[in-house]
């Protein structure tokens, strides 16, 4: 049986003529472009007039392409923008509100400005010179001493809480014991509960809350304030807030910024005066008003006055 003749398939060698043209044309071109000559120039001019103005029906796709591209873009950052700003939007909302609350807060205490809860105190503020720099003694040297009028003791304060209590003074100094120093132990209350308990310094930045009278109404975050008992501390002064510690124990996470101590506010107790006699509108005239004319009449004598008349 005869085979028939195989059709013969020119598509791969004319394929082959028109890449090889193609890659001599590109050749050609990057020749011609390169050559540097006042007539090739020419040559270069007369082909960018010719071609380039009739290329703009084959270019109108690829422009609109990028333009596009570009709106497509522009359009996803104001999108992003618009996000960003309703997140802004929706904080300055928060913040305003709280700027109210501030506010209201602020006014009511501006009825209070020129109330002074506790005459016996004023304070003095010392630049610290130097610290103890020992892990076993947190202490630190002030540059305020017996000349200024302080006295051990007495409470020293940064601009947050307290800080610690004066141990001893020069006449030019005074060194002030933390309320990490493991011999530091001060009464204070727990707000709201209003629980004591005794804050024990243990030479960490959290000191251990000791001495609590009931641990289960005392939650992480309540205020601590000191109590005044002993006349250590004057009541009331900030302390710091209640941590849990990992160990399990109840610590004190203090107000004051212990880590960056430049000044101190040591508060000046002085003892209250003394009001000698009872007042007009107390007691009615004819009785004794002094404590000497008091003393007089338990004993049994007459006043001065009246004996001289």
């Amino acid at each position: 049986m005869a085979r028939k003749p195989e059709k013969q398939s020119y598509a791969r060698p004319i394929g082959r003529i028109f890449a090889v043209g193609a890659i001599g044309l590109c050749l050609l071109i990057f020749v011609i472009w390169r050559i540097d000559s006042p007539r090739v120039e020419r040559l270069r001019a007369q082909i960018v007039d010719r071609v380039v103005p009739n290329m703009d029906w084959a270019m109108a796709p690829m422009t609109a392409a990028a333009r596009m591209v570009g709106d497509f873009q522009s359009y996803a950052r104001i999108y992003e923008q618009n996000r960003e700003l309703r997140r802004e939007l929706q904080q300055m909302q928060a913040w305003r509100e709280a700027a109210l609350q501030l506010e209201q807060q602020n006014a009511r205490l501006l009825d209070l400005n020129n109330v002074r809860l506790d005459p016996r105190f004023t304070w003095i503020t010392g630049r610290v010179l130097a610290d103890s720099g020992s892990p076993f003694r947190q202490s630190v040297l002030l540059n305020v001493g017996a000349r200024d009028g302080i006295g051990d003791g007495w409470a020293a304060m940064d601009g947050l809480g307290l800080v610690g209590r004066i141990s001893g003074t020069g006449q030019r100094t005074a060194r002030a014991i933390l309320l990490t120093d493991a011999t530091s132990r001060v009464p204070v209350t727990i707000q709201p509960s209003g629980q004591n308990a005794i804050i024990q310094g243990d030479n960490t930045s959290a000191p251990v809350i000791g001495f609590l009278e009931d641990d289960a109404v005392v939650r992480p975050g309540d205020r601590i304030v000191t109590s005044g008992d002993g006349d250590v501390f004057p009541s009331g002064v900030l302390v710091g807030q209640v941590a849990v510690g990992r160990d399990g124990l109840r610590r004190a996470r203090l107000s004051a910024d212990m880590d960056r101590l430049e000044f101190l506010r040591v508060l000046r107790a002085r003892p209250a005066e003394g009001i000698e006699g009872a007042g007009r509108l107390v007691l009615p005239a004819g009785l004794p008003q002094t404590r000497d004319e008091v003393d007089a009449e338990i004993a049994g004598e007459a006043p001065e006055d009246d004996v001289d008349g």
